[in-house]
């Protein structure tokens, strides 16, 4: 009975006999269930993009952002519950004021993504919070270089060269790892963020792409991908996929 959640999911701070803690499993599913969201650590810098399936067709293009910047040298996107990934930007934004208030330097990409941790594992503690359905990729470049780095729902952060989350994940990851990123620029990243997300995507429903990046060609300043070169990239991505699609027939 512990298996599926019966009793033992009313409450975070309860765990089941055999070790689990539903809700922030439900939580996980939250994320599991979103728009697919990837990341990739290139020799020049970090590239985040997001599919974000269109709703309707009323809503306005290029809203309801997934890409947030958090300091100069930091930004973020988010998978899952849009709302609840606001609140933990807003609490990186405000851990990297702090810290360069206090240090009067930049927040090193480690620190910020265990300090995003700990406050995201504080609402897998107390009965009356749940914790938040967001897995937030956060892209840095500090004085060790570019890094990526993802906090999951439970509070558990890891460093990736690259990784992907939400529904189209595990197709993602099989493609992620087919590159060669410690040779690749993030402008070619740029392209092949375009291709898998349009590869593993719904054929069924449409989606807007959100890309940012953090590179050379930035001077090492989080920015939004401009929509021309998002466009671009994607007219790209479509071009071969349909070329590797006709040469399997």
């Amino acid at each position: 009975m512990s298996g599926i959640g019966t009793g033992y999911d009313l409450s975070v701070s309860t765990f089941s006999p055999d070790g689990r803690v539903f809700q922030a499993e439900y939580a996980q599913k939250a994320v599991d269930s979103s728009g697919t969201v990837l990341g990739m650590c290139c020799a020049d810098g970090v590239v985040l993009a997001a599919e974000k399936p269109e709703i309707s067709k009323l809503i306005e293009e290029h809203s309801n952002r997934r890409a947030f910047p958090i300091d100069r040298h930091a930004g973020a996107v988010i998978a899952g519950v849009a709302a609840d990934g606001r609140a933990i930007i807003d609490r990186a934004q405000a851990e990297a004021s702090n810290y360069k208030s206090f240090y009067g330097d930049k927040i090193p990409g480690h620190v910020l993504a265990e300090r995003v941790a700990s406050f995201v594992h504080l609402f897998n503690l107390y009965w009356y919070v749940r914790p938040f359905g967001v897995c937030t990729l956060l892209a840095t470049c500090d004085h060790s270089g570019p890094q990526l780095h993802m906090v999951d729902p439970s509070g558990t952060m890891h460093e990736y060269n690259a990784t992907a989350v939400g529904k189209g994940r595990q197709a993602a990851k099989n493609e992620l790892e087919k590159l060669k990123l410690d040779r690749m620029t993030c402008k070619e990243a740029l392209f092949s963020a375009a291709k898998i997300l349009h590869q593993v995507h719904d054929e069924e429903k449409a989606f807007e792409l959100e890309v940012a990046w953090i590179s050379a060609d930035t001077d090492y300043v989080f920015t939004r991908v401009s929509n021309e070169e998002v466009a671009e990239a994607e007219q790209a991505a479509k071009a071969a996929i349909e070329a590797e699609d006709m040469d399997d027939d």
